[in-house]
Parts: structure tokens; sequence; C-alpha cells
């Protein structure tokens, strides 16, 4: 049949409420025109990010009611650290209770100043935990992922010539670990090939350096590697994530993505020396070993999400979900990032508004307007996220991209929402010719589009 149906049943509901079009314009300026300020009972569609906001199965909350509890030794942990050892390979498995704690504990111990980390591309999170000890994040892509409007299978692969070159140019002493990002968040949810691990790999062989993955949407990477490179068709999403982790040393995961939870995280390495020191900050700032800082209902929660997330059908279901909401924008001529990503839209900011400045951030200014126009909070992953004044001149810095993105909680939303979401879109691309630009009134030293407040121009 050509209609893919969701690959499950709605057994709760939680209700929307609705607001006018007048109350979310006094709500905005409430919130100093950034949405992390806006309660999320005003928030129709809340498209802020895909993080911790998925709807748990029946046999995770199942899970839940089932988690042990124990200080240490929890039989909890041991089934959750079974599935990510079954999964990644990695012979150590450290929990944490999101992402960026395991890359606070894992940059913490082999960053400092003086040292580089590359990336096919940071997120936000990671630039700051490694930016935070003194080191610099380096991103670099593909070039053809730098171009919003160009086609390619893997837009999010790692420029293998621009690593070498880099690794000659700053020493492989100085460089801790590679890293890739699966999928490309800030990249527009663009997966990563196969052979593109394998290359990097093979470089970071050539110099002794350790590859990490940032993993936290490692199934979905998985489930284009099946549907777009050659080889892998008849191979199930276990076996290519199984190969993929298998050319890494390490990962950091935000279990709030893919392994569809509201909580949790973890840190895998094969090196045991690395792992017995990260255990020794994890005591410090997160909690015994067995636990990390979660709880065993969390423990079982993550186990059963990581089993429930390799299911194919799940995720041809997820990934055509995002095509769609893509396909309905690019026919009502919305410029996004093409070809549609693994987990969100990305909407082209520079294209959509291209008399608005960098400087005068043209994403938040679409962020505020799908706000105001439909209640539907989104986020800019553009200058106001990564943009920077030169330390020296005091020259403003834009970001790569000017993105705004919409991204998709799993199993939440149905397809009528995702077409009000279309309606809204459309409706404030036709009326681009009267949004105008922002400009910060404040800002935090790091992370800054958390707490940033704007002012329109």
């Amino acid at each position: 049949m050509k209609t893919i149906i969701e690959p499950f049943k709605i057994k709760s509901v939680e209700p929307i409420r609705f607001t006018t079009k007048e109350e979310r314009v006094k709500i905005l300026q409430e919130a100093y025109y950034n949405p992390f300020f806006i309660h999320a009972d005003d928030v129709l569609i809340d498209l802020l990010t895909d993080s911790g906001t998925s709807a748990m199965s029946s046999k995770q909350w199942a899970g839940i009611m089932d988690g042990d509890e124990a200080y240490a030794g929890s039989k909890s942990f041991y089934r959750f650290e079974s599935v990510v050892q079954k999964i990644t390979g990695h012979k150590f498995v450290i929990p944490t209770h999101q992402g960026r704690a395991a890359e606070k504990i894992l940059f913490s111990t082999v960053c400092g100043p003086g040292k580089y980390v590359p990336n096919n591309t940071h997120f936000d999170t990671t630039r700051a935990n490694i930016e935070f000890t003194g080191a610099e994040a380096v991103d670099l892509l593909t070039e053809v992922g730098k171009h919003p409007e160009q086609r390619a299978d893997f837009k999010g692969n790692m420029d293998v010539d621009k690593l070498d070159d880099f690794i000659k140019k700053v020493g492989k002493e100085n460089i801790p670990l590679v890293m890739i990002t699966i999928t490309n968040n800030s990249g527009g949810g663009q997966p990563v090939s196969m052979q593109n691990i394998k290359d990097v790999r093979a470089i970071c062989d050539k110099y002794g350096l350790p590859l990490f993955f940032d993993a936290c949407r490692f199934a979905e990477n998985a489930y284009f590697i099946k549907k777009r490179e050659k080889g892998y068709a008849d191979k199930s999403i276990l076996e290519i994530c199984q190969e993929m982790f298998s050319y890494s040393d390490g990962a950091t995961m935000s279990a709030k993505k893919d392994a569809l939870v509201n909580i949790g995280g973890f840190l895998s390495l094969n090196d045991e020396s690395l792992a017995a020191n990260c255990r020794n900050l994890l005591i410090v700032t997160e909690g015994f070993p067995t636990y990390g800082g979660l709880a065993g209902r969390d423990l079982e929660a993550v186990a059963q999400g990581l089993e429930e997330v390799l299911d194919e059908h799940y995720l041809q279901y997820r990934i055509r979900s995002i095509e769609y909401l893509g396909e309905k924008l690019l026919n009502g001529g919305v410029p996004i990032i093409e070809p549609p990503g693994g987990h969100a839209i990305y909407i082209d900011a520079k294209r959509f508004l291209p008399n608005v400045k960098p400087e005068q951030y043209p994403g938040q200014s679409i962020v505020c307007e799908l706000y105001i126009e439909g209640g539907i909070r989104t986020v800019e992953i553009g200058s106001v996220m990564f943009g920077k004044k030169d330390k020296t001149t005091g020259k403003f810095i834009p970001a790569m991209m000017e993105l705004v993105r919409l991204a998709i909680p799993r199993r939440v939303y149905t397809q009528s929402h995702i077409d009000y979401v279309a309606e809204v879109c459309l409706e404030v691309f036709n009326n681009r010719h009267k949004l105008k630009g922002y400009e910060i009134i404040y800002e935090a030293p790091m992370l800054r589009h958390f707490t940033a407040k704007f002012k329109p121009l």
C-alpha cells in the first residue's frame, strides 16, 4: 500500500490549550521574543526540540513500574548495559542523566587548553562542553552539506581531506579524539554514510587517534544507510548499527532522542583507563556508576526504547513523516535544507528572508512569526546559536547557515498536526515581506540562545 501508517496505536492523550493570535503576541513580548521562555501550556504545536519529548510505549511504562531502585548493582542497570553493549559493541557503559552530562565527563577528562576536537558539525552543547575546557571545537563538514538547496544522499559527511590536513596542521598530539555526529543535527539532520565513517576511521588509524560518535540519532542514521547506500538494503537496522559502532572507540548519547525516553543518556568506551577516569568524575558529578544520575526505572525505559527504535517499521514511518512535511513546504515555495533529514525540517532563513542581515537574526524573526501566526514553537539554528564576535576586531562572524529547525517529537503528533504546521509555515512565508530583524539585548557568555532576550528592530 502507498499509505504508510503509524506503527502504533494511541493509548493515552494529552489536551492542547488553544490561544488566540492576540494572546500570543503578548505572550511572546513577555518572553522577550525567545521561545525558550514561553510556557509550554501556551504552545499549540511544540517543535522546539525532539529531545526528551517522545511519547513512551506501554512496554516502557511497564518497565518504569518494574525498575530496580537499588543504589548499586541495580538489575535495571545490567539490562541497560546489556542493550547498549549489544548495539555498540563497546566494553564499558557509563549511564548519565542526559547527553550533555556524558559530554561534560568525556571532554573534561581528555580536553583542555591547546586541544582541538574535529567533528563533521558540533551541536551546541557539544561545542560548549569542549570550549568550556579551553579546547577548540572544529567543524569539517563536507562541502555539499553547506548548501541547503543542493540534494545529496549523505550531506552530513565529514570532509576527510580537510580532516587529514587539519591533523597535520595542529599535530595529532593536540587532538584527543575525532568525533562524528550521527545524524548531523546542526547540518540539517543529514545522515553520514558508512563509507564516510570508514574513511574517517582510516584517518584516525593513520594518526593513532580514537574515533567517537555523538550517537543520539544513530538509528535514524542507520535507516538512511539502509535506504541509500549500496550493499545495505538487505541488512537489518541492528546489523547496520553494529557495523557503524564497530569503527568507533566510544560514543556519547542523549537517550532523549533515539532511545525514545524523556530523560537519560550514556557514555560508552573501549579504553579501560579512560573509562576508569570518566567513572571517577561521574561519581563526583552524577552518581554511582550503576545509576549515573538516573533512577532504575529510567534505565529500564532507556533499555526498552533502544530496542524499539531498531524496528524498521517505526523508522520508515518516522523518516517518511519528516519527508511529508518537507514536501508540503517545498511545494509551497518555502526554502528548506534538501533533502529532508531524519528528525526535523530546517527552513533556510537566508533564502526565506534575504533582506534581513545575519546580524539581525533572520531565523529568530521566522521563529517569532511562526509562534504568533499559529502557536508553533521552533528554534533558530543560525547566528543566534552559533554567531560570535571576533575577539580581536569585534567584527560579527555569522553562522555558516541561518536555519529554523522544526524538530518533530517521536510518536507524538498525527498527520493532521503536521498539515497544520505546513499551513502555518506557508502563511508566514506568503507574508514574509512584513518580517523584520531582531537585536539581542541580553546574552549569557555560553549557550546564549537558551536565555537571550531580544527586541524587534
